[in-house]
């Protein structure tokens, strides 16, 4: 019996070894630095990409900006159109330039302001003519459409950054087509085009003198806004200015045919 005591012994001593080591494995992942660290360093790192995330759209804001149409020559004086546009938007339709002089101040007063307000509603230059105010409001929508056109070109040009002929083909040029000879005296157009559209359209020559007055002055103006309309010389005559609307068009057709339209 005695000589089994250094055995017993042996044995006790590997079970308290084995014991320590279980002991110390244990208490080693409480007391691991690594550990400590990565548990405290999950929350900065969701907080500051949860402060990351509003910052992505809060700096696009688009800036306010103004843009002037080309001026629309009427029976009775210049129009010209002025807007504000703010995120794409129309916010607000001014005309810097209206006939003036006797009977066109009241028809002014009365036009523009309905004028104003219709374009800012529409958001574009398909609005209705002011009853009593049709040459006015013929040049307004005329001057509109330009402004608009000039908008959407700058607006094109920006988002483009430097692509390259993006901006050669929203410069606005004029072209002006052929004479046409009529029994009552030439015809000539000159149309302003701009990305590709047609902004302006003027009559530079008309029959002049006479009855033949009345009639350009009845006509031109209505064929100018129908061309731009179009975008195209397929236009209407107009009713009592049967040879006058012919050379217009055909002066018309030989602007675009330069134009490349």
């Amino acid at each position: 019996m005695r000589n089994s005591h250094p055995i017993r012994r042996a044995v006790l001593a590997s079970a308290a070894t084995v014991s320590g080591i279980v002991l110390l494995l244990s208490l080693k992942p409480a007391s691991d630095p690594a550990s400590a660290q990565a548990a405290g360093g999950a929350a900065p790192q969701q907080t500051a990409a949860a402060q990351e995330s509003p910052q992505g759209g809060s700096g696009q804001q688009t800036g306010t900006r103004t843009v002037t149409g080309d001026v629309a020559r009427t029976q009775y004086g210049n129009v010209q159109v002025r807007l504000t546009v703010s995120g794409g938007k129309i916010t607000e339709a001014e005309a810097v330039q209206a006939p003036k002089g006797g009977v066109s101040d009241q028809k002014t007063a009365l036009a523009v302001p309905k004028l104003n307000q219709e374009a800012v509603a529409a958001q574009s230059a398909q609005i209705d003519a002011v009853s009593g105010a049709t040459y006015t409001s013929g040049g307004y929508k005329q001057s509109l459409q330009s402004a608009i056109d000039k908008a959407k070109a700058a607006s094109g040009s920006g988002s483009s950054g430097a692509a390259g002929g993006s901006g050669t083909s929203a410069q606005a040029r004029t072209v002006t087509g052929d004479v046409s000879q009529t029994q009552y005296g030439p015809v000539q157009v000159r149309l302003t085009v701009s990305g590709g559209k047609i902004t302006e359209a003027e009559a530079v020559q008309a029959p002049k003198g006479g009855v033949s007055d009345q009639k350009t002055a009845l006509a031109v103006p209505k064929l100018n806004q129908e061309a731009v309309s179009a975008q195209s010389a397929d236009i209407d005559a107009v009713s009592g200015a049967t040879y006058t609307s012919a050379g217009y068009k055909e002066s018309l057709q030989s602007a675009l045919d330069k134009a490349g339209g």
